[in-house]
């Protein structure tokens, strides 16, 4: 009697270890949102276990590196010529930006904050530039005159800075991609801000259905009216547009979109641009630089390429209506 009760106890025992890994391996979605560098941000995965320990600490690392409004980051140390030695994001995204400076034919430039500070965009404020100040900042504005040899940051003017902030979202939502994958995640979707990087399916088992937002002239609070909607089981999206930052002085329109070659605010009749590529920093970079090479360039330079697929949104000057151009890898994405 003794025996069978103490069979009993063990089997029973035995039972519960079982249920308890195998609770431990069965896998559901989780979701998490926030604010990170002034931005929101929403994160579904499916995962055996929540993993938004790990989704912090990314985020935590990337502003202590790469965030030029955090005072005590890295980036900042070396803007002020505090530091030279640059880390593991930080020399990955000065690679990338030199390749995609290179590719866009400047038009992407994490070397122009000074000039986004000077038209009251950045993290410091006055009165608006004039031509002779453009110009002198322009001295000191470039990919060339800085450079990265080893893990040292050198500069040929000490008054160059760094500014990834057209990039570093994208990154963020990378890695975070890569962990979740790395704890076995194969479903999941990372947005901040507006920059998406996806994998696999959603809860309902279909792929990812990610919002274009039709551009408005809505600063006070969001509107999110949708232009289309892509499907999504791998890869990144990317939006720019010059249509949430912006103000009004006198009769001009100023967008925080600035162009490196000639200092100026860029205005004309590209809204917004939506790049899709295979990771969410190139997606993130390339539509900045969109933006800056304007609408006729981005058709010229975009038509033909594979690698990335790119949407324009533009004004009608005669109609006031919008146009919608878009190349080929781009189309295939629309879910219909």
């Amino acid at each position: 009697m003794k025996r069978n009760r103490y069979i009993a106890i063990l089997l029973a025992l035995v039972i519960a270890i079982v249920m308890m890994f195998v609770s431990r391996d069965r896998k559901r979605f989780f979701s998490h949102e926030g604010v990170v560098w002034t931005t929101d941000y929403h994160i579904t995965y499916e995962a055996s276990r929540d993993l938004n320990d790990s989704i912090q600490l990314i985020l935590g690392n990337l502003d202590m590196s790469v965030s030029p409004y955090n005072k005590a980051s890295l980036i900042s140390a070396i803007n002020e010529n505090k530091a030279t030695q640059a880390d593991d994001f930080i020399k990955r995204l000065f690679n990338a930006s030199v390749i995609i400076n290179h590719e866009s034919g400047g038009a992407f430039d994490p070397t122009v904050m000074p000039l986004v500070n000077a038209w009251g965009f950045g993290y410091k404020h006055g009165d608006l530039p004039t031509r002779a100040q453009i110009d002198s900042i322009l001295q000191f504005v470039g990919m060339n005159k800085i450079a990265l040899h080893g893990d040292s940051i050198v500069k040929q003017d000490l008054r160059v800075m760094l500014d990834f902030s057209s990039i570093a979202k994208g990154m963020a939502c990378d890695e975070i991609g890569r962990m979740l994958a790395r704890n076995g995640a194969r479903n999941w979707l990372v947005e901040i801000g507006g920059e998406v990087m996806a994998s696999g399916v959603n809860k309902r088992g279909t792929p990812w259905a990610v919002s274009v937002d039709m551009p408005d002239d809505q600063q006070q609070g969001v509107s999110h009216q949708s232009a289309m909607t892509l499907s999504l089981d791998s890869g990144a999206v990317a939006t720019s547009g010059n249509y949430r930052k912006w103000r009004d002085e006198g009769n001009r329109r100023l967008s925080h979109i600035i162009d490196p070659h000639t200092g100026d605010s860029r205005t004309g009749t590209l809204l917004s641009v939506t790049v899709i590529a295979r990771d969410c920093m190139t997606a993130d970079a390339w539509a900045t630089a969109c933006m800056v090479m304007g609408e006729n360039e981005v058709k010229k330079a975009m038509k033909e390429r594979k690698d990335l697929g790119v949407m324009t949104i533009s004004a009608d000057t005669v109609s006031g209506s919008l146009v919608v151009w878009s190349n080929a890898p781009f189309a295939d994405k629309i879910n219909r």
